[in-house]
């Protein structure tokens, strides 16, 4: 009787589990290609994206091929396997009960070609960061009073990833090799474009901001002028909080700048870009004669001799801090910058709605031995009916210089050729001598 249930079981068994869970099966049988394929593809595919071309070498196709294995069972093959004992290795009650030892004299090894999909996914994402490209706004400036352009705008592009994908799986599976093949991207428009000038509401000067980095060493005005050219011409929309770390992106040697002193935790030591403080402070000073409001701003650590009067500097770093103002006029903020000698200059053109702009102060409220200091001003912003609508108050508190060391800092032990008298002795006066 206990014989008699067994067998019934093992019957019950081979139903269930044989042959689907005995073998490994390929994943992609559906997507099965032919074992010589690669033969039918082209040495080179070059690939299409809007007119522009991307050769493929066939080396790089066929990493999106998987060869997979497998065991099959086959009643017209007899197996040269030496041990066939095929249940040996699965060592499984499953494998032992529903495939009798004699099945497995007719086990066969195969293999197919699939589509490796996860590879040509990977494949359209490394070319997509090649392809994509944002949309570059027109960038205009002021010549002889009126807006012109001086740098034209052009459309970005984005590769249609998922579609690209499936263009290429198909590409495999249909066999009807081409030498090219087209992929589909999306042009993407620029919201300012080069004929756009005249619908901008550019019509006036609505405020102006400088200061003065006399003194600065080589590296430090070759940094500033590289950060003012990236602000030239850049236009701010009405309505938008504008972010000076946007505008001025990457701060490396590879984007143009050179190692200059930074304040950066508790000490001053030469980075890349020392010196963009000198940008964003002037922008600041512009952004707050023009009325606008700012929502960022952080003084510096301790006070510089650069960024005089105190209390009206503005520190960056990116990513942050940053320094950020929202244009709250009725039409496009067209920014201008240039430089005079020594003198930085930031002008915001737009639309002027009548409003006027009062600035208290700044005024140093505390000053101690040891060079630290407070100072504030305040922002009074009036409109057109000369009714106050705005009024910000901002306070800057600086430590001691001492509690920030120069290591390595070089001194000036005599007037340079190129210098005034004045400017040698601001210089003395800065650096205690």
């Amino acid at each position: 009787m206990q014989t008699r249930n067994y067998i019934l079981i093992a019957s019950f068994l081979t139903l269930a589990f044989w042959p689907g869970n005995i073998f490994a099966q390929s994943n992609d049988l559906g997507k099965a290609l032919p074992a010589d394929i690669l033969n039918k593809i082209p040495n080179d595919l070059n690939l299409t994206i809007n007119e522009n071309s991307y050769p493929l070498a066939k080396s790089e196709i066929s990493t999106w091929l998987k060869e997979e294995n497998y065991l099959a069972f086959d009643t017209k093959y007899s197996s040269e396997i030496e041990n066939i004992n095929f249940c040996q290795y699965e060592k499984s009650l499953e494998c032992r009960l529903s495939f009798p030892y004699e099945n497995q004299r007719h086990i066969k090894k195969k293999y197919t070609l699939s589509i490796n999909a996860d590879a040509i996914k990977n494949f359209v994402k490394d070319l997509a960061r090649k392809v994509n490209k944002d949309p570059l706004d027109a960038k205009f400036e002021i010549t002889d009073g009126r807006v012109s352009v001086f740098a034209l705008s052009s459309p970005g592009i984005k590769l249609d990833e998922e579609k690209s994908v499936q263009i290429l799986e198909n590409y495999l599976l249909a066999q009807n090799f081409s030498a090219s093949l087209d992929l589909p991207a999306q042009k993407i428009q620029p919201e300012i474009s080069s004929d756009s000038q005249n619908n901008l509401g550019i019509t006036s000067l609505i405020g102006s901001g400088k200061s003065n980095f006399v003194g600065s060493p080589k590296n430090r005005i070759f940094n500033i002028k590289v950060a003012t050219n990236r602000f030239n011409g850049i236009l701010i929309k009405p309505g938008e909080e504008f972010s000076f770390v946007k505008v001025l992106g990457e701060v490396d040697g590879e984007h143009g700048y050179l190692p200059e002193l930074v304040i950066k935790q508790d000490k001053t030591e030469p980075e890349f870009g020392g010196g963009i403080c000198q940008v964003s402070t002037t922008a600041f000073r512009v952004a707050i004669n023009s009325g606008l409001e700012i929502t960022a701003r952080r003084n510096h650590a301790y006070p510089v001799g650069y960024y005089n009067p105190q209390g009206m500097d503005a520190t960056v770093y990116v990513p942050l801090p940053d320094l950020r103002f929202i244009n709250n006029t009725p039409g496009h903020i067209l920014i201008e910058t240039k430089i005079e000698g020594t003198e930085l200059i930031f002008n915001f053109y737009g639309t002027d709605d009548g409003r006027k702009t009062n600035v208290i102060g700044p005024t140093i409220t505390e000053r101690k031995p040891d060079g630290s200091m407070k100072a504030t001003f305040t922002q009074q912003v009036f409109d057109k009916d000369a009714k106050l609508i705005r009024e910000d108050v901002f306070n800057s508190a600086y430590d001691s210089p001492n509690k920030y060391p120069h290591p390595g800092a070089e001194t000036l032990t005599e007037k340079p050729k190129d210098w005034s008298d004045n400017e040698w002795k601001k210089y003395k006066k800065e650096h205690g001598m």
